[in-house]
C-alpha cells in the first residue's frame, strides 16, 4: 500500500476536520504521533518529525503547502487534520520609543468563548525583549499592577504561548535567513528577538506545565534556539514551584518583590500573605543553579511614600545578603485608577545608590511603551476593558 493510499484511508470526517488541532507548542513525541495517526511509516517518524520542527521554528511556515521539502501527499494530510494558525492580532500598538504591543485573541475551547492577551516586544541597543503572557488575566490581585484588576479567565496553553513568539517574529521578519547585521536589538546573529520574560498577563507558576513546555520549545537548538540565560520566568513568589523551575526549566529567575516587610508586600502582593518574604528568601537562596554567572534577578517597583525610603533600601541589600541578586529598580507605571504614584527621581537615584554601595548591581528600568500601556504592569486585555465599559453603559441604562 502507498503512502497516498494509507493517508487517503485516515483521512478525517467533515466532523473531525471542525476539530483540527494546531502542531505549534506540541512536543517532538506528540508530532511524531499526529505522524503516526496519519499513516506515517515509524521507520519515517523520526526524519518526519524533525522536518516538521523545522518548519515551524526555524522556517516559520505558518501552512502547510509552505513545506516544500515535505511531499505533496503528506502536506494535503496534515492540513485536512492540524492547523499551524496563529492568533487573531485584534490591535498593534508602537511606541514612540519603538515598543511595540500587540492584542491576541485566541478561540475558544471547549464551551469558552475566545480570549484576548497582550504580548510586548521592546526593542534595546544589545537585545530585543519578547514579554511573554501565560495566562487570561490573573488571580493575584497586586494593587500596584493594572494586569491584577483583570480576574483570571483561565490558563494559556504551551500552544498558545509558543504562538505569540511565532506571530511576534512573523510581525517582525524575524527568522535565519532575514536577519540582518548591525541591526538595533540583535546579539545572536542578527535575530531581533533574542530575550524572552515571562513578564506578561498572569502568574507563569500557576501555569507550570504549559510554560514550562513552551519555554523547553523557545530553548530548543534545533527549532527557536534562544539560551536558557537569555530566557528569564518572573513570579510573584509560588514558593513550592521555585525548585521545579529550577530544576524542570533551568531558566533565569526573577522575583516580584517589590517591599521589604511583610505587611506591606501582604498589601502589595497578597501572594505574601500565603509565602512570606523569608520562606520566598529560602527558596532563593536555594535556587538549583544559582551562582554569580545565573543571579537572580529582583523586581522592585518604586512607590512614592510606600516603599522607596532609605530605610526600605539598607533592608532590602541586608535581606538579599548572600543570594546572588541583582536588583531592578523600577519607576512606577501609572494606570487610569491607581491610587499610587511614581516615587521622585531623586529618590529613585539616592535608593540606587545604597543598593549599589552593597556591591549590587541595581539599574534603574528606564519606562518604555507608556504611551500605549505597554510598561510594566499595565498590561490588561482590551476585551477586559470593553466588557467593562459594556457593563457600564447596561447599568446606566437600568439606572435610567
Amino acid at each position: 500500500m502507498s503512502l497516498h493510499d494509507t493517508l487517503a484511508e485516515t483521512e478525517p470526517t467533515a466532523t473531525a476536520v471542525a476539530s483540527e488541532t494546531s502542531l505549534i507548542g506540541q512536543s517532538r513525541e506528540a508530532l511524531g504521533e499526529a505522524l503516526r495517526s496519519i499513516g506515517v511509516a515509524d521507520k519515517q517518524i523520526r526524519m518526519r518529525t524533525a522536518q516538521l520542527w523545522n518548519w515551524i521554528y526555524v522556517r516559520g511556515a505558518t501552512d502547510f503547502d509552505a513545506m516544500t521539502s515535505v511531499s505533496k501527499d503528506l502536506r494535503a494530510a496534515l492540513a485536512r487534520r492540524h492547523t499551524l494558525r496563529r492568533p487573531e492580532i485584534v490591535d498593534e500598538q508602537i511606541s514612540s520609543d519603538g515598543t511595540r504591543k500587540w492584542l491576541f485573541r485566541f478561540p475558544s475551547r471547549g464551551a469558552g468563548r475566545p480570549v484576548e492577551i497582550e504580548t510586548v516586544y521592546i526593542p534595546e541597543a544589545d537585545r530585543g525583549t519578547l514579554c511573554l503572557s501565560s495566562q487570561v488575566g490573573c488571580t493575584l490581585a497586586c494593587t500596584f499592577c493594572h494586569t491584577g484588576t483583570q480576574k483570571l479567565v483561565r490558563n494559556l496553553t504551551a500552544e498558545e504561548i509558543v504562538a505569540q513568539i511565532l506571530t511576534a517574529r512573523d510581525r517582525l521578519d524575524d527568522y535565519p535567513g532575514r536577519w540582518r547585521e548591525g541591526t538595533a536589538g540583535t546579539p545572536e546573529g542578527g535575530r531581533l528577538i533574542s530575550n524572552i520574560v515571562m513578564m506578561g498577563m498572569g502568574e507563569p507558576l500557576y501555569n507550570f506545565d504549559n510554560v514550562k513546555q513552551a519555554l523547553a520549545i523557545a530553548a530548543d537548538g534545533d527549532g527557536i534556539g534562544l539560551s536558557k540565560r537569555r530566557i528569564t520566568l518572573s513570579t510573584s513568589g509560588v514558593v513550592p514551584m521555585i525548585p521545579r523551575t529550577g530544576a524542570e526549566m533551568g531558566v533565569m529567575l526573577a522575583i516580584s518583590l517589590h517591599a521589604v516587610r511583610d505587611d506591606l508586600r501582604d498589601e502589595l502582593v497578597p501572594l505574601n500573605r500565603k509565602y512570606p518574604i523569608t520562606d520566598l528568601l529560602d527558596a532563593c537562596r536555594a535556587y538549583p543553579g544559582l551562582s554569580n554567572a545565573r543571579r537572580i534577578t529582583f523586581e522592585y517597583v518604586m512607590l512614592k511614600e510606600v516603599n522607596d525610603s532609605l530605610a526600605d533600601a539598607r533592608e532590602l541589600v541586608r535581606l538579599l545578603k548572600g543570594i546572588p541578586a541583582k536588583i531592578n529598580l523600577i519607576p512606577f507605571n501609572p494606570w487610569p485608577g491607581t491610587a499610587y504614584e511614581c516615587s521622585d527621581w531623586d529618590q529613585i537615584e539616592r535608593f540606587a545608590e545604597v543598593v549599589n554601595r552593597a556591591g549590587y548591581a541595581s539599574p534603574i528600568r528606564t519606562p518604555r511603551g507608556r504611551d500605549i500601556l505597554a510598561a510594566c504592569g499595565q498590561l490588561k486585555s482590551e476585551s477586559e476593558r470593553l466588557h467593562i465599559r459594556e457593563r457600564m453603559a447596561l447599568e446606566a441604562m437600568i439606572a435610567g
